[in-house]
């Protein structure tokens, strides 16, 4: 019986590890298989709607019309085994961008705490707040024109 926990511990070992360091190439602990939140944020000014769809491979989580100051947000537990991916789609006005929300990656994890996810839509794109440094990091440029609508899918 000593004989198994002793063998159980050293294959999980690698899974727990730890670093205080973002970039490294392994999960802090098993910060990753616990709930996450992703909150998408429409910070824009002078009374700008923001139109919002995201989805993962398994779920579709509708289309947003969000007022300037208010978000919208979800929580998961990403899969054990295989990726968890997450996307989004934002439009204002005649500019758009489409980007990745979540998906396995240290440095996101860092810079989302391990936990909270923030994703801000400002005049000139969309940021990704830096928690644990207390900034928001431009992620993705506008780009010209809106590919899709109220009316649309992805």
């Amino acid at each position: 019986m000593f004989f198994l926990l002793v063998l159980a511990i050293i294959a999980i070992s690698p899974l727990i590890s730890s670093s205080s360091e973002p970039g490294k190439e392994h999960i802090q602990g098993l910060e990753m298989y616990k709930t996450w939140h992703i909150h998408a944020v429409n910070g824009m000014s002078h009374n700008k709607v923001l139109f919002l769809h995201c989805k993962s491979g398994n779920n579709d989580l509708g289309i947003h019309n969000l007022t300037v100051g208010t978000e919208f947000n979800w929580k998961f537990k990403p899969q054990v085994f295989g990726k968890t991916l997450f996307w989004c789609y934002m439009a204002s006005n005649n500019v758009h961008a489409s980007f990745n929300v979540f998906w396995r990656d240290d440095v996101l994890f860092y810079k989302c705490n391990y936990k909270n996810c923030f994703w801000i839509a400002k005049d000139d794109g969309v940021y990704l707040k830096n928690i644990p440094e207390n900034y928001d990091e431009l992620r993705h440029k506008w780009e010209p024109g809106r590919l899709l609508d109220a009316n649309s899918t992805m």
